[in-house]
């Protein structure tokens, strides 16, 4: 049995904090929030919530319950989306995040195909930071994020592999390196680098890469965003690694690649989304998008 009032008041209570506030929120007295909540932990036979004298916070029982109530309620949301498709088309809400790379180069002309194809679906992009895109993924708050796949398996993530990607190094478009045929890693290592704060991917690779050439991994000098990295990296002589894949873009904004001995790094990336949800029409669709794009 479902239990749809309970859940519902869980949630609220969950969301808000207090039982004051959720009780506003629903409409109800906190008496009868308290009741419902005590006639769920019977039912369930766990302590759901630690009532503290600011509010209350959730037990692990209770985040574990909150966690599966949120997806149970997206799963909802998307049976109704997939019935108003059948008649009105796809609509609705995609909601996505990406590394830099998918950000700068390969998400937008998907997103402004997809929207041709799909108008009446809003879509939300955000990135990076992949340990939090993971979590905001299987708590319900992500659709789907596009990034790396060649992480450990996870018992409810699935990936899906649709490109490999290779990063390599770039500088200002007037770094004293640019020029050069061919850059060896060590003349590399005497420069100060640059790398994208919470993206694994940009420090591991810029530690391979040297371990690889057998030598020292040069200090990251400065971690920050994608924006601050690539507004650092132009104003100065600052290195830093990025997928060749926005090579366009990058010049764009005044970098280009150094040519430098050997790979930097290659990994496969691709789309991550929940196994234990299914995936939303506006998903399938803009999946099915971005693959023909990749393909051409």
């Amino acid at each position: 049995m479902m239990h749809s009032r309970l859940l519902y008041h869980f949630s609220v209570i969950a969301d808000e904090g207090t039982l004051s506030a959720a009780a506003k929120v629903i409409g109800v007295t906190q008496p009868a929030l308290t009741r419902s909540v005590k006639q769920l932990e019977d039912i369930i036979g766990a302590s759901l919530l630690d009532r503290r004298p600011n509010g209350v916070v959730l037990t692990d029982e209770g985040r574990i319950l909150a966690r599966r109530v949120k997806l149970m309620s997206l799963e909802y949301q998307h049976a109704l989306a997939e019935i108003s498709d059948r008649t009105e088309g796809v609509r609705g809400r995609l909601r996505i995040a990406g590394g830099p790379t998918w950000i700068l180069s390969i998400l937008p002309p998907a997103i402004i195909e997809f929207q041709k194809q799909y108008p009446e679906v809003a879509v939300t992009l955000t990135g990076p930071g992949w340990e939090t895109q993971v979590k905001q993924l299987l708590d319900g708050d992500l659709d789907a994020v596009f990034g790396p796949v060649d992480f450990p398996a996870q018992a409810d993530i699935e990936k899906e592999p649709l490109l490999t990607l290779r990063h390599t190094i770039f500088g200002r478009a007037e770094h004293p390196l640019t020029g050069l045929e061919q850059v060896p890693a060590e003349t590399l290592a005497g420069y100060k680098w640059v790398a994208f704060a919470e993206e694994d991917v940009s420090i591991r690779s810029i530690r391979s890469y040297f371990l690889a050439n057998r030598l020292e991994p040069p200090k990251v000098a400065v971690e920050t965003n994608p924006f601050g990295a690539l507004t650092i990296v132009r104003s100065s002589d600052y290195l830093t690694s990025f997928a060749d894949h926005a090579s366009e873009q990058m010049r764009g904004l005044g970098l280009a690649p150094i040519r430098h001995e050997g790979t930097f790094w290659d990994f496969e990336a691709g789309l991550v989304r929940r196994k234990s949800s299914r995936p939303s029409p506006a998903l399938e669709a803009f999946r099915g998008v971005l693959k023909s794009l990749l393909n051409e």
